[in-house]
């Protein structure tokens, strides 16, 4: 099955070596990459906290597939502010044989500047600019439901309710099922729990396999709603 995979692996390409004295570079997460290589299953979620270089992992996924650096398809042009890093330029794909070279790119950051690319497009995504940002997300997954490849979400849950999350989730499953490779990475205990998923936790550490109970980010979550009070104290 994972042969069919749109992304197998994902490793330093040898005819373009990446750096090691500069940003992001120095990230250890970015290093064991570069070092180890990273094999990718259906679901892989990104878990850490913020800084911790899992936003620039996926990122650098999602464009070394092909895929727009603010969001969309491979075919989507728009940029505003470039901010993105230069590690896809230094990174291999292996990909699956024969599996399909479509994707997605989705992050909660970019929408509002997405959802303009598209209205400018022509008429049909007018109405994106005038629901909720979460409504808006969960619609945009909807309309692109039909794409069969590679989709990589950058903490969407910013966008989203508890509710939402789990439409989300429910959306992201029915993807999978369908055929497609899921990359994520996330804050939300809720997209963590994604059934399945390779769970990896980024950190100082670099990149190691988690179970969802032993997440920090869980363990987090669970103290803090079994007594809020001992957090909330700190801040005085």
């Amino acid at each position: 099955m994972f042969s069919q995979l749109p992304v197998r692996r994902v490793e330093e390409d040898p005819l373009h070596p990446a750096p090691r004295d500069a940003w992001p570079f120095v990230l250890p997460p970015v290093r064991q990459l570069l070092h180890e290589g990273l094999d990718l299953g259906p679901v892989t979620v990104l878990t850490g906290e913020n800084g911790s270089g899992k936003s620039t992992l996926t990122e650098a996924i999602a464009m070394a597939f092909g895929l727009n650096a603010e969001g969309g398809s491979t075919g989507a042009q728009h940029a505003t502010n470039s901010t993105e890093s230069g590690l896809h330029e230094h990174l291999r794909l292996v990909r699956g044989a024969g599996a399909s070279k479509k994707g997605f790119f989705l992050r909660a950051e970019s929408m509002h500047s997405f959802f303009t690319y598209l209205q400018n497009l022509g008429p049909g995504a007018e109405y994106f600019h005038e629901q909720s940002h979460g409504e808006s997300f969960l619609d945009l997954m909807d309309q692109r439901s039909r794409v069969k490849g590679l989709w990589v979400l950058d903490e969407p849950e910013a966008a989203l309710s508890l509710s939402g999350c789990l439409g989300l989730l429910s959306r992201l499953q029915g993807l999978v099922e369908r055929g497609s490779q899921l990359v994520l990475s996330t804050h939300s205990p809720i997209l963590a729990a994604f059934p399945g998923a390779t769970v990896l936790e980024v950190g100082p550490w670099g990149l190691r396999t988690s179970s969802y109970d032993e997440l920090d980010l869980v363990r987090g979550w669970r103290s803090f709603l079994d007594a809020p009070e001992r957090f909330l104290r700190h801040l005085d």
